[in-house]
């Protein structure tokens, strides 16, 4: 076998050349005159103009990553369900609290939780681990418990 004796398996297929002689000539199938009779760009696509009216939203698209903050969601618990589940000298954390059924795991992990100061607290308490508000560190520490 040499290279002037090899034969291509399938046939070549090549387009028709359009306006130059033969069988398609004068307007070469593109009717008469006018714009979309010339050669380069014809008409403007239809969809462009639909996508350009659609509004556009903030942060939704080449710079989301700049533009879109993620959120981390706390798990809010109040004082007043502490006081409830807990009894004087109990160490709070995020497992604790999901042992009590106060907050909900997420994937297995727990959520980051605040305390918030609504409702009164009696009980020492060690907060450990956890967001606090300015309101609940006041009544915790004023209880005799400790907040780190």
């Amino acid at each position: 076998m040499q290279l002037h004796t090899l034969k291509a398996k399938s046939k070549r297929i090549t387009s028709a050349r359009v306006g130059r002689g033969g069988k398609r000539g004068k307007t070469s199938g593109r009717g008469t005159k006018g714009q979309k009779a010339r050669s380069g760009r014809k008409m403007r696509p239809e969809m462009r103009d639909l996508l350009k009216k659609i509004p556009k939203l903030r942060g939704h698209g080449k710079n989301r990553a700049r533009t879109v903050r993620i959120r981390t969601p706390y798990a809010v618990v109040n004082l007043a369900a502490l006081e409830a589940m807990f009894d004087a000298g109990a160490t709070i954390t995020p497992a604790a609290l999901a042992k009590a059924g106060l907050i909900k795991t997420r994937a297995g992990r727990f959520p980051k939780v605040k305390l918030l100061g609504t409702g009164t607290l009696s009980k020492a308490l060690s907060i450990s681990g956890v967001t606090l508000s300015e309101s609940a560190k006041k009544a915790i520490e004023k209880a005799g418990g400790s907040a780190l």
